[in-house]
């Protein structure tokens, strides 16, 4: 299915709405609540996906939403949008400019549109189903990298992982030429503009990472969980994501053999 122009109108003024909340609150006096995973938020996130289901309702009113602030509504509908107002609530909140809005679409689970907009930086990256890559309209690319050993690898932190997950990923990362941390949702669009090579995440929730596959995939990278299945909102929250289906496939082996999260 190709990208629908409304679809990506739509997208691109939600990102506007969400931008015009969370700027107005970014480096200013903060109320910062700890939601019950422990992860902080603030009034800014709430308001931003508030303003953003709000035009949703108003535009689509039949497709579903799944936010993470606000929960979900109609998650068996056609079309199903998923969106985080700032991903990146540490990196808001200490006044790093490397956190973002994500919003992707998906069509019948399938995610057919992602956007990552980064207010402070000026940058939206955009990607979907039949489109090229882009980031502020120009088409960018993933680098042709398809060895470890010429690899750029970043993961956002080490607090994320488990004992045992973290033992792979510091592994993987030893045998690449270059690693790095931090970024949040902006390690992604670094690798679809060809400036990092890998990442590799854990304790990811949809909202988090339905966005990426868009611009991951349209920038002609490879982007999967752990195992190497597509991802969706049903996801274990372990994401890899490479610029080529080889440099992948390494990285892959050394990761899929991790057990997973234990149910609650």
């Amino acid at each position: 299915m190709s990208l629908h122009t409304d679809h990506l109108s739509l997208a691109c003024r939600l990102a506007d709405i969400a931008a015009s909340h969370s700027m107005r609150s970014f480096r200013t006096a903060l109320d910062v609540d700890m939601k019950s995973d422990a992860s902080p938020v603030t009034i800014a996130d709430r308001a931003a996906e508030a303003a953003m289901r709000a035009l949703l309702g108003a535009e689509v009113p039949s497709h579903g939403i799944l936010g993470e602030e606000h929960g979900s509504e109609r998650l068996d509908a056609e079309y199903v949008w998923v969106l985080d107002p700032i991903d990146g609530t540490k990196s808001y909140i200490t006044g790093s400019p490397l956190w973002g809005t994500l919003i992707a679409l998906t069509h019948h689970g399938r995610p057919v549109l992602g956007l990552i907009d980064m207010p402070v930086l000026g940058e939206r990256w955009i990607g979907g189903a039949g489109e090229v890559a882009s980031r502020n309209g120009d088409a960018v690319r993933v680098r042709n990298c398809t060895q470890l050993a010429q690899a750029r690898i970043l993961t956002t932190s080490p607090d994320s992982f488990s004992p045992s997950e973290w033992q792979a990923y510091d592994a993987l990362s030893r045998r690449c030429a270059m690693r790095r941390f931090g970024g949040d949702c902006y390690g992604y669009a670094q690798l679809a503009g060809g400036h990092v090579d890998l990442v590799a995440e854990c304790g990811l929730q949809p909202y988090d990472y339905m966005a990426l596959v868009g611009v991951v995939e349209a920038a002609g990278g490879v982007i999967s969980d752990w195992e190497g299945l597509p991802l969706s909102i049903h996801s274990d929250g372990r994401v890899l994501a490479a610029a080529t289906a080889r440099l992948h496939g390494e990285a892959l082996q050394m990761l899929r053999r991790v057990p997973g999260p234990q149910p609650a």
